[in-house]
């Protein structure tokens, strides 16, 4: 084969192949709905009311014990969900999550064991919800 053939069988099937790629273009689409349609309410009928999911039940403030959170030793507590940890039922003020005791005494404080000794710290080394209840 020649160059020029060569060339000239290159050049055409570029040129065929351009056109595969080029079809039709996509015809417009109407918007799918978001909501299923309505049917035309009938002048003197009320509109049928849809029935409603059912709600859960509110989940309830206080537990007795947490699935992710292990309770103290001890178990003289509950599990606050408000405040996601747990109450120490014996002493005010002390609370229990992960292997850690926290303390409200004018300021917030942790320790190992509800005996101390006592670390103080701000709200940024509480819990959340502790945090939210007596912010400093």
């Amino acid at each position: 084969m020649t160059s020029l053939a060569r060339h000239s069988l290159v050049l055409a099937l570029m040129v065929l192949s351009g056109c595969s790629l080029t079809g039709r273009q996509p015809s417009e689409q109407p918007p799918v709905p978001s909501q299923p349609p309505q049917p035309p309410q009938q002048p003197g009928y009320p509109a049928t009311p849809q029935p409603s999911l059912p709600s859960l039940p509110p989940k309830p403030s206080q537990q007795q014990t947490h699935p992710r959170f292990a309770p103290p030793p001890g178990g003289n507590s509950y599990w606050d969900n408000g405040l996601n940890v747990y109450v120490i039922k014996s002493q005010p003020d002390l609370y229990y999550r992960d292997r850690t005791y926290y303390r409200w005494s004018d300021g917030w404080s942790w320790a190992s064991s509800p005996s101390g000794p006592w670390q103080p710290t701000d709200s940024s080394g509480i819990p959340a919800g502790l945090g939210r209840k007596y912010p400093q």
